[in-house]
Parts: structure tokens; C-alpha cells; sequence
């Protein structure tokens, strides 16, 4: 298991027409939230294949996956890192929830927060403080804001909600439409282990919350009751 076979396993897939409409779909022109990344034109079911091929890959292979121009690399990395996690013991999940953090950096668009935030960072702070989450969702880096509140999906897993709820209200004054595409759906998600508790955090908060995020948390809803929500923002 080495860099340069995974490497080689990447490249033989890579498929320009893919890459193509990868970099329009992740918004990497200049000025759009991706700019400036790179793509090769891999699925995501093939980056999975890869990743489980290589899931006994060494630390310092994955960081240098990790720290590539290429966000397959950097998605296939993460995976590998998820199912190390979860076949690790204690030491290993430590290891990896530390490397973690520490590469917030190239955790740097929404398929690389989602796939790996709760699976390793939530998955970990099921047992452990999560002070961290407050330290996350309080970054000028959105990505980490995101990495927070989809962190929160483990709890959710386990009927646990106080914290998405928490970092929801701390989240509702944040301005960029992915954060709220992101909280809308932990709320939506929080609302299928509790719909009573989500339909309190929307009568306190869904005249000021954004519409974006509202119209995911209202998802699931029955069609006249998402129209009662959605007609609180215009009293």
C-alpha cells in the first residue's frame, strides 16, 4: 500500500468530461466558494472502491493524498481516514480525530466536510467533550462552521439533539448559503427524532432565520404546515 499505486489507481479512472462538470458543479471559477479546485473526473462510488482497496494506506501517504490540488485526492484521503477510524481502538481514533483538526485546511469544500465529519469528529465526541464544536462554529473559515453543525448528525443518529440545536441558534446569523443549506438540514434531520422539539426552535426562530435555511427544515413537513412556516417570514 503506497503513494504512488494509489496515485496510479487514481489517474487510470480520471476522466476529463467528468472533470469538467465536477468544476462547474463545485463552483470553482474565481470568486465562487470551490475556486481554484482541481478535479479529475472520478465518481464518487469509484473514489469508495479506491478507499476501501487502500483503506490500510500509512499516515504519511494519506496527508500527502490529503494535501493535493486535487479534490479526489483529498475525498478518497478522508474516506480512508473514516475507515481507519472506524476499525481503529482508542489510540487509532485519537490519532486520526487529531490529524483531523489539525488538516482543517483541505477539508475545504461541502462532499469533504459531509462524508467525514460526523463519521470521524462526531463519531469521537459521542464520548468526549465537545467544546471543540463551539471553537468550530465560531471560525471565520466556513468550512469549519460547516464541519460543526454536520458533526452534530452522530448525535442525531442516537436520539441526541441538544447540541444541533445549540449551534443552529449560534448559526442562524451566518451569511453564506452553504452554511445555511447545512443547518437546515440538521434541524430536518434533529425533527425526525423529535418533531415537537423542531417545531419549538421554528416558532422561536422561523420569522428571522434565513429562508434557505427554513425551507430545509421544513422539508419533511406536510404541505400546509411548511406553509404556515414559510408565511412567519413575511408577518
Amino acid at each position: 500500500m503506497s503513494y504512488n499505486a494509489i496515485t496510479a489507481a487514481i489517474q487510470e479512472q480520471s476522466n476529463p468530461t467528468r472533470a469538467a462538470h465536477s468544476m462547474r458543479f463545485f463552483k470553482t471559477a474565481k470568486g465562487q466558494y470551490g475556486e481554484g479546485d482541481m478535479f479529475l473526473g472520478l465518481t464518487v462510488p469509484m473514489q469508495r472502491v479506491i478507499a476501501k482497496k487502500f483503506h490500510d494506506l500509512p499516515i504519511p501517504a494519506i496527508l500527502r493524498l490529503l494535501h493535493s490540488r486535487y479534490h479526489e485526492y483529498r475525498l478518497i484521503a478522508l474516506l480512508i481516514l473514516v475507515l481507519q477510524f472506524e476499525r481503529g481502538d482508542d489510540k487509532a481514533k485519537k490519532q486520526i480525530v487529531d490529524i483531523y483538526l489539525g488538516e482543517t485546511k483541505w477539508i475545504n469544500n461541502w462532499d469533504l466536510v459531509d462524508l467525514s465529519a460526523y463519521k470521524i469528529l462526531g463519531a469521537w465526541l459521542l464520548t468526549h467533550n465537545r467544546r471543540v464544536l463551539t471553537r468550530l462554529a465560531k471560525s471565520s473559515n466556513m468550512w469549519e462552521r460547516r464541519l460543526a453543525i454536520v458533526s452534530t448528525y452522530a448525535f442525531i443518529l442516537t436520539g441526541e439533539l441538544d447540541d444541533t440545536f445549540a449551534l443552529s441558534t449560534r448559526l442562524l446569523t451566518d451569511t453564506h448559503d452553504l452554511m445555511h443549506k447545512a443547518v437546515g438540514w440538521m434541524l430536518r434531520e434533529a425533527g425526525k427524532k423529535d418533531v415537537a422539539q423542531l417545531e419549538a426552535f421554528l416558532h422561536k426562530h422561523a420569522k428571522t432565520m434565513p429562508r434557505t435555511m427554513l425551507r430545509y427544515s421544513i422539508e419533511k413537513f406536510p404541505e400546509k404546515k411548511r406553509k404556515t412556516y414559510l408565511l412567519m417570514k413575511h408577518l
